[in-house]
């Protein structure tokens, strides 16, 4: 992943230039990349199947003031044109929920009875999950979740008391619930339920539903968001439904 004779510097604008969600990054990390003097990079993890890839990257900062900073880069190939694709991420979990979205391998074959793949589909969806303990993170959970309520799609998403009440996060765990991939009426299509869990200031503990899924007429990830998980499952399983 490293230029021979790249600076520091030079190596930050090729990172951001390339990444597809650079305008994602808080304002705050970019500009304390400004000051990053040294940099060094290390392959965290990687996958291949067939002919497709996947790699994880760890970038990490010396600061001008000390401190160091980390940014995590997924590489992938797994757009339209097999071209690699490079995503950024803050948190290590975070950029491990981003490539446990992706396909790993050809489609499955298609059902020939549609409807009993709607029905294990469902069935996927309403079973119960054994909830792991949580572990709040304190790292910008407040953005964290200003980013989440932004990129939601759905029209119900959370509104402004939501909103509100984030912004007074200062810890946050994130646990997918749910993960399903196969073939759909001869198209693949996949479903993801996160839940973003917060520690607010106060004391207290607010969880949203983040649904991701490709049920859409051009296979685009989708985001949506719900205040609670019975919602978001069900909003889960109307757009597979549809599709």
């Amino acid at each position: 992943m490293d230029y021979p004779y790249e600076t520091t510097e030079m190596h930050v604008e090729r990172l951001m230039g390339r990444a597809l969600n650079s305008f994602d990054l808080p304002d705050a990390l970019v500009e304390r990349l400004d000051s990053a003097l040294a940099h060094a990079s290390s392959l965290h993890s990687s996958h291949h199947s067939a002919a497709l890839h996947r790699a994880t990257y760890r970038h990490t900062y010396l600061l001008a003031d000390g401190s160091s900073l980390t940014l995590w880069e997924l590489v992938h190939n797994t757009g339209r044109d097999g071209r690699d694709q490079h995503e950024l991420y803050t948190e290590e979990a975070e950029v491990r929920l981003a490539a446990s979205r992706l396909p790993v391998g050809p489609p499955e074959p298609d059902q020939d009875d549609l409807d009993a793949d709607y029905e294990l589909l469902g069935a996927l969806l309403a079973r119960p999950v054994v909830p792991a303990p949580r572990r709040y993170v304190p790292e910008d959970s407040a953005d964290h979740a200003r980013r989440v309520l932004r990129r939601a799609e759905n029209e119900d998403r959370p509104g402004d008391a939501v909103a509100a009440r984030l912004r007074g996060a200062f810890a946050h765990h994130i646990r997918q619930v749910f993960g399903r991939q196969r073939s759909v009426a001869g198209k693949d299509a996949g479903f993801t339920l996160y839940e973003h869990a917060f520690l607010l200031l106060d004391g207290s503990e607010m969880s949203v539903w983040e649904v991701e899924h490709t049920a859409t007429p051009d296979g685009r990830h989708m985001c949506e968001v719900y205040e609670d998980e019975h919602t978001a499952r069900e909003a889960m399983e109307l757009r597979a439904r549809v599709r």
